[in-house]
């Protein structure tokens, strides 16, 4: 597409604003909002001007101008304001070099896929997340000095079966047990119509849905798959997916969370990511090695195991992500391969015979992680392995949680906290500096941020569990 094309598109719409939206270092969309007549032809050239200095993690006072360059690949129609308004994607530029900010993560993905090309092992590499959430009917917490706590309802709840109920809103006693929600029908699944209108609305800005369901988790946890697309198309679309899916659960008077584990007890939320290489429109990754994978598909396999303690740091960037990467729990946390152990970091699909299917899914990382520096970091580190023949050793195909403690000892694992993911982050790195796909400065302001604003609070503050285990001291 091209800016004549948008600009005859927004009229065709009756735009009446123009929504020019961005991503900061953590991975939250933001925006700037014009009227329609400020969207021109030179727009797409010169950019708009912001200041970048109060964003997390961005640039500091005596660096904050920054300017907003629109995708002209990527806008749709905003299906939740009243007055119609397009929207469009922007890259965050240098005003006096006119590159990519270094600290922008849609730039870093855009400099993996010109990596990408450069190094002639491939042209494309196609992504497909797998983001799961949950849907609850009310949230509430707090952290004050003299009291902290959380509190979630959903009416699928196992624990509204003991609900008294009245006539306006009676008990049916249908509530999901714990663990059990995998795709149920109603009346357990109450979530239907909900996700039937987050498919609907996905449709309508060019996201096509392949299938939704109820996932494992009780109280309203989903999944909804959509296409997979290119590195830097497909974290685009999940970036309006998770603005579609919070948007419509606030319509429907619901409020929906990516947070990796809210609910104690019960399966966390992940984001299973599918990776394939393809060049000149031909699979790279099918071949007749284990579970029909080529000779390149198990070196970048070999990249990912080697470096997954410093993907973490990126794909799993929170300290709640900890608590659902936890051994002895089907989490993905053995760095290992398989094309049936889902407790395998990296898992092959085996649905299909075709070629054009063949691809890897790494498993650990969830949907509270910015696509675009995961998805980078993730193709970084499958190239080294095909750059340097990092060979993964032999798949784990036996039920992990069986074997003798001898034979688990040499199966590593993944860092067991976000700071230990960041120290394997600080250790090795090198890998994502090629082609200055990632800087140094990026990663060490990634690190900085999280040591400080994350995990130091969290580490500040008592835990209300703590008074259980400890008051009668």
């Amino acid at each position: 597409m091209n800016a004549k094309h948008i600009l005859h598109y927004a009229s065709d719409q009756g735009a009446k604003f123009v929504s020019i939206r961005f991503t900061d270092l953590l991975g939250a969309w933001h925006h700037l909002t014009y009227p329609i007549l400020h969207l021109t032809e030179d727009a797409f050239e010169d950019g708009y001007g912001f200041d970048a200095s109060s964003l997390r993690g961005w640039a500091a006072i005596h660096e904050s101008d920054m300017i907003l360059v629109p995708d002209t690949s990527r806008f749709w129609m905003d299906p939740f304001t009243n007055e119609p308004t397009l929207c469009l994607i922007a890259n965050v530029v240098e005003p006096m070099t006119k590159e990519g900010y270094g600290l922008d993560p849609r730039s870093v993905a855009v400099r993996a896929e010109s990596y990408l090309r450069f190094t002639g092992i491939a042209d494309t590499v196609f992504i497909g997340p797998e983001a799961e959430f949950f849907i609850f009917d009310n949230v509430s917490f707090h952290n004050d000095q003299q009291s902290a706590g959380f509190s979630i309802d959903s009416e699928e709840g196992h624990w509204n079966s003991r609900r008294t109920g009245d006539e306006l809103n009676p008990n049916s006693g249908y509530h999901i047990r714990a663990k059990e929600g995998y795709v149920p029908v109603a009346p357990l699944d109450t979530l239907i119509d909900l996700r039937n209108a987050i498919s609907l609305a996905l449709g309508e800005v060019g996201i096509n849905v392949e299938c939704h369901h109820h996932e494992v988790a009780t109280a309203g946890q989903c999944e909804i798959d959509f296409k997979f697309a290119s590195l830097l198309h497909t974290a685009d679309n999940l970036m309006l997916f998770k603005y579609i899916v919070k948007n419509t659960a606030a319509e429907f008077g619901r409020t929906a969370t990516f947070m990796p584990k809210p609910l104690y007890g019960d399966n966390g939320s992940g984001m299973h990511v599918h990776q394939s290489l393809w060049k000149d429109d031909q699979p790279l990754f099918a071949g007749d090695q284990y579970a029909g994978l080529s000779e390149m598909a198990k070196f970048y396999i070999g990249g990912l195991l080697k470096h997954a303690p410093a993907l973490v740091a990126f794909a799993a960037p929170t300290t709640n992500s900890y608590k659902r990467l936890v051994p002895g729990f089907e989490a993905p946390v053995n760095l290992a391969y398989s094309a049936r152990n889902r407790s395998a970091a990296v898992r092959i699909p085996m649905f299909s015979a075709s070629p054009k299917a063949k691809r890897l899914e790494f498993r650990p990382p969830d949907p509270s992680c910015n696509p675009y520096i995961t998805f980078a970091a993730l193709l970084m580190a499958g190239l080294d392995g095909i750059q340097n023949k990092i060979d993964p050793g032999e798949p784990l195909d036996k039920d992990i949680y069986d074997l003798p403690p001898e034979e688990l000892a040499n199966v590593p694992s993944l860092p067991g906290t976000l700071d230990e993911a960041l120290t394997a982050l600080e250790e090795d790195h090198e890998f994502l500096l090629k082609g200055d796909v990632f800087t140094t400065s990026m990663i060490e302001r990634w690190i900085k941020y999280k040591r400080e604003r994350e995990i130091t609070q969290l580490r500040l503050r008592p835990h209300p569990l703590e008074f259980s285990m400890y008051y009668d001291a």
